[in-house]
């Protein structure tokens, strides 16, 4: 049993709505905190009481001002790549398009090409550096998907890779198969052919070796359809979540409709997109990185609140469109751009994009802010980072 504070402040940031809009005015604050930790489990309370009433507690003792909240979730990532599409970044800006960069050998292709290239390790070791700057700034929990390889044989290194990344950092790791990111240039056969191979042949070797049991789908006009999509998710037999409303609606109606842990992205959606979200028990995951890269819009994530919706917001750490991979300065961002208030933001970092992974909150994860008040965290813009981060309750270090 240890003991950690005092601190300034305390978010449990606990008994918040799962759905709809959140007034800073809930946030429960505990001045003069302390954090009482027991196999796994942890307890807030006033400092001085949970010290007096556990006397034979170890002490972790902070003796500067320090705000403390639970560890973050980032529900969306693409960190199992190699190369990077710094190319591609600097032909967009210079006013090239989707289309002008595809046709010079750039987009999704290009980090399949790379990521192909790679071994194992090599991807292992990628992605065991992404995910460890994720913890060091305060992101304990990382989803992480595959989609560069697009045949059995990468896809299953990438998951394979994924798996081997958890085993050499402190953060966990959630594997998703994204085998339909796209359809790849090499494969001989239409959309319907390429998602069928993906259930009668990629599937069971990746269910056989335990690597996922979630599927996602890019539904887009350059990806896969509304339709081909329909039938594809019933048959994979794996929890759902969706790239959907990207460029186009279309995706968010289907991930409602198959009753998927989440859909995501958004940044077209329409509104009657947005009320059958609302509706519904999927999460709308919003990606400002992706708007930031791509130098678009935000996903109307204040009407997704507003209407009802539960709002998580990830980073979408890809090396395309959203190469920074900063996920608190993208919420803050967003938060200014959105009128998102703190709760909804710190909501949307936390448990409800716990919710969008199905899990719950892991109790004893934990990040400490040198501030005395909670709100200068997302006023620095995500320039303010953790001093201290605990996994399962254990202070982690990173070499």
């Amino acid at each position: 049993m240890q003991l950690i504070g005092p601190f300034s402040q305390i978010l449990p940031l606990a008994g918040l709505p799962d759905k709809g809009p959140i007034r800073d005015e809930a946030l429960q604050v505990i001045a003069d905190g302390g954090a009482l930790i027991s196999d796994g489990t942890v307890v807030f309370d006033d400092y001085a009481k949970l010290k007096k009433a556990n006397p034979s507690a170890r002490l972790e003792l902070v003796d500067e001002p320090q705000v403390l909240i639970p560890g973050f979730i980032d529900a969306h990532t693409h960190i199992c790549f190699a190369g990077n599409r710094s190319r591609d970044y600097a032909m967009r800006i210079a006013g090239k398009s989707y289309l002008d960069i595809a046709r010079a050998g750039g987009g999704i292709w290009d980090s399949v090409t790379k990521t192909r290239e790679a071994t194992v390790t090599e991807l292992a070791e990628n992605t065991v550096a992404r995910a460890n700057r994720h913890l060091q700034n305060g992101v304990t929990t990382i989803e992480v998907k595959s989609g560069y390889g697009l045949n059995a044989e990468d896809e299953l290194k990438m998951l394979r890779a994924i798996r081997t990344a958890g085993l050499h950092t402190q953060a966990t790791l959630i594997p998703t198969c994204l085998a339909a990111h796209m359809r790849p240039k090499d494969f001989d056969g239409d959309e319907r052919a390429y998602l069928h191979w993906i259930i009668n042949e990629l599937l069971p070797l990746v269910k056989a070796e335990q690597l996922a049991n979630r599927i996602d789908i890019f539904i887009e006009e350059t990806a896969f359809s509304v339709e081909a999509a329909r039938a594809f998710l019933p048959k994979t037999g794996m929890q759902i979540t969706v790239h959907a409303d990207q460029f186009s609606s279309g995706g968010a109606q289907v991930a409602v409709e198959m009753h998927a842990l989440s859909a995501d992205h958004l940044e077209a959606s329409k509104e009657e997109d947005i009320r059958r979200l609302a509706a519904s028990n999927t999460v709308a995951v919003v990606l400002p990185g992706a708007s930031l890269g791509l130098g678009m819009h935000y996903a109307p994530a204040r009407k997704l609140l507003n209407a009802g919706a539960s709002v998580a917001i990830a980073s979408d750490w890809n090396p395309g469109s959203a190469p920074m991979g900063d996920l608190l300065m993208q919420a803050a961002v967003l938060s200014a751009a959105e009128k998102l208030s703190t709760a909804e933001v710190l909501a949307g970092l936390t448990f409800r994009a716990a919710k969008a992974l199905g899990m719950a909150m892991p109790a004893a994860d934990l990040q400490a802010y040198p501030c005395k008040d909670h709100r200068d965290i997302l006023y620095y813009q995500g320039s303010m980072k953790p001093v201290a981060v605990w996994k399962g309750g254990n202070r982690i270090t990173i070499s």
